[in-house]
């Protein structure tokens, strides 16, 4: 008989040594099997494979395990969960030292692959050869670079050898377009998303996972001095103007669409949720006039009409935040914050009040909405 052991494992260990606070937290269970699982009230939270539920926190308790690669991709590994499987074997199967490391129950650390000395390194590194046998790893680690980024962690480099040699190897046409999109979005929402993209174009993935991203960021640069590409620089301005993640994510791709039909098929590509596919499309089509739009009244008045912004509860801010991270000088927010009361108190109901209709009272709206919005410009010094 074999004594039950539990153990904290993963990012709440790793966050908690670094000071960051603690989202979710993972155990394994050393020694169990899923018969005292069950007798125990833990919810089996998948058929195929050990992992369960805590009856009261709904934490999530697997069965220690040893994984063997069996056939391709992420899904093709052998799973031994048996009550001889260790904590060094399964901290083993995991794919970072710093996210190897597993806490007992009275905050012992049990460290056996040098997580703690990587942690303090600032080094995402691997913790065995095994790495390469799953293809997520590689947007695993790109996301792990975007979120502990601000912290100076970055990929070691015998670990972004091997990030080159699966892409070589075409690991990349395993993942499932839902998962990729799935990690970056969780990239998105972290303090430098940026970083996510940089790990996958310097080790070639990103060629391979979003041919037109890969190519708008241009030749890999070794100097850290270098100027940041389009949708790099782009992202960032989106994070520090503190835009949620899809707005984030448009603002980095609308550098490499050229219409919304690009924007469309694109996301598509990437398997992008409706609001965020709808985002980059209104903002890759808007682009062109928001470009003409600083000093030119016909272009904003073409560029509100274009987004439907004269509906008093349609919402500009979102397209604007994608437009203006892209653009060297963002100042068409400020005209369009100016321009747009102005334009939205010209009622159409007047000018049917005096007799205009159809066609004719469109020419007439579009006029006097013109008028208004080069007035309130005029007024406020942003005209010449």
């Amino acid at each position: 008989h074999v004594d039950v052991k539990i153990y904290l494992v993963g990012g709440a260990v790793r966050d908690g040594l670094l000071g960051l606070p603690v989202d979710e937290r993972d155990w394994v269970v050393v020694g169990g099997d899923p018969a005292q699982m069950r007798a125990s009230a833990y919810v089996e939270a998948d058929q195929t494979f050990p992992v369960f539920l805590h009856p009261d926190t709904g934490e999530e308790y697997a069965l220690a395990r040893r994984e063997v690669k069996r056939g391709e991709g992420y899904r093709g590994f052998e799973v031994d969960a048996g009550p001889d499987v260790s904590l060094e074997e399964d901290l083993r199967r995991r794919d970072l030292t710093v996210n190897a490391m597993a806490q007992d129950g009275a905050g012992k650390l049990i460290d056996p692959y040098g997580g703690r000395q990587d942690l303090d390194a600032g080094l995402l590194r691997h913790v065995s050869e095994a790495f390469v046998e799953d293809p997520l790893r590689v947007l695993r680690i790109a996301r792990f670079a975007a979120k502990l980024g601000a912290h100076g962690f970055r990929v070691a480099h015998g670990t972004h050898r091997l990030l080159r040699q699966m892409v070589v190897e075409g690991e990349m046409g395993h993942l499932k377009g839902e998962r990729l999109w799935r990690e970056m979005m969780a990239a998105m929402r972290t303090a430098q998303p940026w970083r996510f993209f940089e790990v996958l174009h310097r080790c070639g993935a990103l060629r391979v996972l979003i041919p037109p991203l890969s190519a708008a960021m241009g030749e890999v640069s070794v100097h850290a001095g270098a100027a940041d590409s389009a949708p790099v620089a782009a992202l960032k301005r989106a994070t520090a103007s503190g835009a949620d993640a899809s707005c984030r994510l448009a603002s980095a791709l609308l550098a490499c669409v050229d219409s919304a039909s690009e924007a469309e098929a694109l996301m598509s590509q990437v398997r992008a949720d409706r609001g965020t596919a709808q985002l980059l499309k209104r903002a890759a089509a808007g682009w062109p006039l928001y470009q003409a739009a600083r000093g030119d009244v016909d272009a904003l008045l073409e560029l509100v009409g274009l987004w439907r912004g004269f509906d008093r509860d349609a919402d500009l801010d979102a397209p604007l935040s994608v437009c203006e991270a892209q653009a060297a000088q963002p100042v068409v927010g400020r005209y369009l914050r100016q321009a747009l009361p102005a334009a939205r108190a010209v009622s159409a109901a007047g000018l049917r009040e005096q007799g205009l209709r159809g066609a004719e009272l469109g020419r007439q709206l579009a006029v006097d909405r013109r008028e208004a919005m080069h007035a309130a410009l005029q007024a406020a010094g942003l005209l010449t």
